[in-house]
C-alpha cells in the first residue's frame, strides 16, 4: 500500500519529534554521566597518569579548601604543577570536599601554585569538575567574586603552558576560575555550562521539570562546544563512560593530553600568553558603533557590496 502525503508528512513529522526527543535527551544523559558517583576524579588522574605527586596546602590568607587540590608532580619526566577540583565519594568524603564546591581560599591556594609554576617555569594542567563555586555566605563575605576575578586576569599573565581537562562538571565561574588554558580538553561525556540544567528550568519555567529542555538549550556538551570554539579536543572515554573503567579513561587522556603538553613547551612565555589571550577573545564578538562604521566606509571606498 502507497503511503499517502499525509501519511508520509505525518511520519517526517514524527521522525522529527523524535530525533528532538534523543537530542534533548542526551545532553541530559550527559550531565548525569558526568556527575556519576563512581567517575574519575582529579587524585584519581593524579594516582595513575603523575609520578611523585607532593600536595601544596593552604592560600596563606585564612584556610586550606580540599575542594581543590594543588600540587607538584612529574609528566612523562616533565615537571608539572598540578590544580583541580575534588570531590567525595563517601559522606564524610563529600563534606571533608565540600561537595566539590570551592570556596575562596580554594581558588586562591591555586593561584598561588600556580604562580609558584609560572616562577619555576612548570607547566600547569588543570582538572575542572565542580557544580559550581559555593555560594554562601561566609563564602560571599571572603571575596569569592574577587577571588574568581583575580584568577581570571592572573591566569591570563602566565608565561608557562596551560592545559586544562574538563573531566566532570564544569560549572561557571567555579570552573573558569582554573580554566584559563592555552588548550582545554573535555571528556566527551563531561559538561561545561554557566548555570545547571536545573538551574536553568527554575529560572525559566519556575520548575524543575523542563532539565532536558534547559541542558539541550544550554550547548553544554562537548560536541557543541566543540563547534563553537570554547575547546580545542574531545577526549573519549571507555564504553558506557568513565565511571566503568578509571584506568581506560586515564589512558584515553593520557593519549591527548601528552602530545598537547609537549606541543608548547618549546614556546617562549609571550607567545603562551598570546595565544591564551587570542583563544579567549574569539569566544566572543563585540561590535560599536564606531566599528561598524569604519567596516562601512571601508567596504564604501573599496567599491564592496555587502
Amino acid at each position: 500500500m502507497e503511503p499517502t502525503a499525509s501519511t508520509q508528512e505525518e511520519t517526517e513529522q514524527q521522525r522529527a519529534d523524535r530525533l528532538r526527543e534523543e537530542s534533548l535527551r542526551a545532553a541530559w544523559q550527559k550531565t548525569l554521566l558526568a556527575r556519576h558517583d563512581l567517575r574519575p576524579y582529579t587524585l584519581d588522574y593524579v594516582q595513575r597518569l603523575f609520578q611523585n605527586f607532593s600536595e601544596i596546602h593552604g592560600d596563606r590568607r585564612y584556610a586550606d579548601d580540599p575542594a581543590i587540590v594543588t600540587g607538584m608532580a612529574v609528566y612523562h619526566g616533565t615537571p608539572v604543577m598540578i590544580v583541580g577540583h575534588q570531590k567525595g565519594r563517601d559522606i564524610k568524603q563529600r563534606q571533608y570536599r565540600n561537595f566539590g564546591y570551592p570556596q575562596p581560599e580554594g581558588y586562591r591556594k591555586a593561584i598561588r601554585a600556580m604562580k609558584l609554576a609560572d616562577k619555576f617555569s612548570r607547566p600547569i594542567i588543570c582538572f575542572v569538575d565542580t557544580p559550581g563555586a559555593y555560594p554562601s555566605v561566609g563564602a560571599e563575605e571572603r571575596g569569592q567574586a574577587e577571588a574568581i576575578a583575580f584568577n581570571l586576569r592572573e591566569m591570563a599573565r602566565l608565561e608557562v603552558p596551560v592545559v586544562v581537562c574538563v573531566i566532570g562538571e564544569g560549572g561557571s565561574g567555579g570552573a573558569l576560575g582554573i580554566a584559563i588554558g592555552n588548550r582545554i580538553l573535555m571528556q566527551e561525556n563531561a559538561v561545561y555550562t554557566v548555570i545547571t540544567p536545573e538551574g536553568c528550568s527554575a529560572i525559566l519555567w519556575k520548575d524543575q521539570q523542563h532539565v532536558e529542555t534547559a541542558a539541550a538549550a544550554l550547548k553544554i556538551t562537548a560536541s557543541d562546544l566543540k563547534r563553537f570554539g570554547v575547546i580545542d579536543e574531545i577526549v573519549p572515554e571507555p564504553p558506557e563512560g568513565a565511571q566503568e573503567n578509571h584506568d581506560a579513561a586515564a589512558d584515553l587522556l593520557d593519549r591527548q593530553l601528552r602530545p598537547c603538553l609537549e606541543s608548547m613547551l618549546a614556546l617562549p612565555g609571550s607567545e603562551l600568553r598570546r595565544q591564551r589571550y587570542e583563544k579567549f577573545r574569539r569566544m566572543g564578538a563585540v561590535s560599536t558603533i564606531q566599528a561598524l562604521n569604519q567596516a562601512a566606509y571601508t567596504a564604501g571606498s573599496t567599491g564592496t557590496e555587502r
